[in-house]
């Protein structure tokens, strides 16, 4: 099967072939002809499968035919990352259409939200945004939606995760009842499922290989402590092998310390975190899309907001709590039919977690051996609730203030 079997738009086939689009992904193939008859639609497909292409081909091809200068589309993403990952790909894929999209979010200056206005005003015809950020306009009076023939809910689980259902809701409260409403999550847990039959048509439902990894992935994984982590991370990036790498860590606090100890180490990297800037943030993805930034550390907000091919290394500094995350962090890695390493640090905490990561996947995971020259690095002592380090025989404190109490007597 190839683009030219679906019919689409002289135009729009034109941009998708300059792109280089030949054959259509399994989730491509399967969702496309769904979305082209007019159906609802529920997908479950992991990121790296052609999934935003997928709806929005069919997507750009009912605008380019029918010519309406109106906000038609609307796309739900949970970051702001990936609102403008899909706005670039609507760029380059409606290029010969004349089709105009708007990526909205927040975390920008005034200027930034005047822009969007404009933008609005001017009547685009597909807005990508981020739920917080488009209710800010909707309340302002200066957007509406009463056109809208396509919605789209791009990642609805973490959209879920991150606490937008009633925000979801409301901006549903917006739109008109007649419109074609497409769901796409990695996972779909009973809330999704909820939330689907809150708002779909007797919908289609596609699913693509779900919570496997990329058969390129050579996944790893080293069993050590928490003070073995950061000189193993630059063992790692010593070696000549791995030209770009993405580190992933649980909380911004460990990326910013992270950072700190690999600036001192005089390795080339930069932290991605909430408390930058949005044009930091965006600098930042620029320079390790053109490979002029080598490491780029943090936290989940990168593992469905970045789309780079060419990743060689993704490290898990730690091990995230949901198995999904792990999936969505080492796609990161080995894209495009490439491969990759992933390599995941694993301390006795983290085993409940490892074991549930090798459970989704249906694989063990293979253990590494650690350098010997870690062997020497001690752990710390963790500290005990009332002062001193487990093992201390000192007294605790006794937990009554004045006198005991006198037995009773008989």
């Amino acid at each position: 099967m190839t683009f030219h079997d679906f019919n689409f738009n002289e135009q729009l086939l034109e941009g998708v072939l300059s792109m280089g689009y030949t054959t259509p992904t399994p989730i491509q193939e399967k969702t496309i002809p769904i979305i082209l008859n007019g159906e609802d639609l529920i997908a479950c497909a992991q990121t790296g499968t052609g999934k935003t292409a997928s709806y929005l081909l069919p997507v750009l091809n009912y605008i380019s035919n029918t010519h309406k200068h109106q906000i038609s589309a609307l796309v739900l993403a949970p970051t702001r990352e990936l609102a403008q990952q899909i706005d670039q790909q609507v760029e380059g894929l409606a290029y010969f259409t004349g089709i105009s999209s708007l990526a909205v979010f927040g975390g920008g200056d005034g200027m930034a939200y005047e822009q969007q206005r404009r933008g609005i005003q001017n009547n685009v015809n597909i807005i990508i945004a981020t739920p917080g950020r488009l209710i800010a306009h909707l309340t302002s009076g200066v957007l509406k939606l009463n056109h809208i023939t396509h919605l789209v809910l791009d990642e609805a689980d973490r959209m879920l995760d991150m606490g937008f259902q009633d925000d979801i809701m409301r901006i549903i409260s917006y739109l008109p009842k007649k419109r074609q409403t497409l769901l796409f999550s990695a996972t779909m847990p009973g809330r999704i499922r909820t939330l689907a039959k809150a708002i779909l048509t007797d919908p289609q439902q596609i699913n693509i290989a779900i919570s496997q990894p990329a058969a390129g992935i050579d996944q790893q994984v080293y069993r050590l402590h928490d003070q073995q982590k950061t000189p193993l991370i630059k063992l790692l990036l010593k070696d000549s092998a791995y030209a770009s790498a993405i580190i992933f860590a649980s909380r911004k606090e460990i990326v910013k310390s992270l950072y700190k100890e690999l600036k001192a180490a005089h390795v080339h990297a930069e932290a991605f975190h909430s408390d930058l800037q949005q044009g930091e943030r965006e600098e930042i993805l620029l320079k390790f899309k053109n490979k002029l930034l080598p490491v780029i550390i943090g936290t989940d907000a990168l593992s469905r907001g970045i789309d780079v091919e060419g990743i060689d290394l993704v490290v898990n500094y730690d091990v995230p709590g949901d198995p999904e995350d792990y999936v969505h962090r080492i796609g990161r890695t080995a894209r495009a039919a490439t491969t990759g390493t992933a390599i995941t640090f694993v301390n006795d905490r983290d085993l409940k977690r490892l074991k549930n990561i090798e459970q989704l996947i249906d694989r063990p995971i293979s253990q590494k051996e650690l350098p010997e020259v870690l062997a020497g690095i001690q752990p710390v002592k963790q500290e005990r609730p009332h002062g001193g380090a487990y093992g201390d025989k000192r007294r605790r404190p006794n937990r009554y203030k004045g006198n005991k109490p006198k037995p009773a007597s008989n």
